[in-house]
């Protein structure tokens, strides 16, 4: 995330050291996520500005599962925060991520693993291993890096009833560098809207907060569930308006249409 906020604002991301962000909850679901989304990120960022002493906090928070479009492939959805207590001002960016090693398997000692390692990029991405069936801290091991500690660990949770471990992999970002790759750009999103002020209040954080739908079938004029226009608007003074898709796209195509393509 750094490159972008200092090529967009000069600013210098500092991280801060031995947060317990665990807290606030975890993936492995030991520990149940204390609010939404956004609520979990403004809360790390908190945990950051309280550590440094600085106004300015920087977090991001993530959730994967099955794609929200495309229900058998895995996904997920990206958040980044940014909170400015100097103007009172908390800014967020969300990415729907469509490639992800999100994976599980189930397995028992002694068993082959290598497909299923060579398809989630072990050893650079961390593996979460726990007992198949019990409760989620059951033989819960995290962060695993190295083939002797993965065996280790599923003999040891292989202790479940039904004599099986559950391999996962480990989405906290620091292990997992295709989640990495992918707060590249929302970083870069969220640094730009910081970079545009508002034109009735001159705040920054100028961007897109909303849509409306309904974008008119190009043959019938039926509207659609696509996006119509797009909505900018100010985290500090409220000031919206209504423009026009960015890309330019006046009509939908028939095959989105729900009367030409029912």
């Amino acid at each position: 995330m750094a490159p972008a906020f200092m090529d967009e604002l000069g600013l210098t991301v500092v991280p801060s050291a031995g947060l317990d962000t665990d807290q606030l909850g975890t993936f492995a679901g030991e520990i149940p996520r204390r609010g939404t989304m956004l609520e979990v990120a403004v809360a790390k960022a908190r945990l950051g500005m309280a550590a440094t002493g600085l106004p300015l906090g920087l977090a991001s928070e993530g959730s994967f599962g099955p794609h929200p479009v495309v229900p058998f492939l895995a996904g997920g959805i990206e958040l980044l925060v940014f909170v400015d207590d100097t103007r009172g001002l908390v800014l967020h960016e969300t990415m729907v991520v469509e490639r992800t090693n999100f994976a599980h398997l189930v397995t028992a000692p002694g068993q082959p693993l290598d497909s299923f390692l060579a398809q989630i990029g072990f050893p650079a991405h961390g593996l979460i291993v726990r007992a198949n069936v019990g409760e989620p801290q059951a033989g819960l091991v995290k962060g695993i890096v190295e083939r002797s500690r993965l065996e280790e660990a599923i003999a040891a949770a292989a202790a479940s009833p039904d004599g099986n471990a559950r391999l996962e992999t480990d989405m906290r970002a620091h292990l997992n560098p295709t989640r990495m790759d992918s707060l590249v750009p929302l970083a870069s999103r969220l640094a730009q809207r910081l970079a545009s002020v508002c034109p009735g209040c001159i705040a920054p954080g100028w961007g897109r907060v909303d849509v409306t739908r309904g974008l008119h079938c190009r043959w019938c004029g039926t509207p659609t569930e696509m996006v119509a226009t797009e909505i900018f608007g100010c985290a500090a003074c409220g000031h919206r308006e209504e423009r026009p898709r960015q890309d330019g796209l006046t009509e939908a195509e028939p095959g989105n249409c729900p009367a030409c393509n029912p």
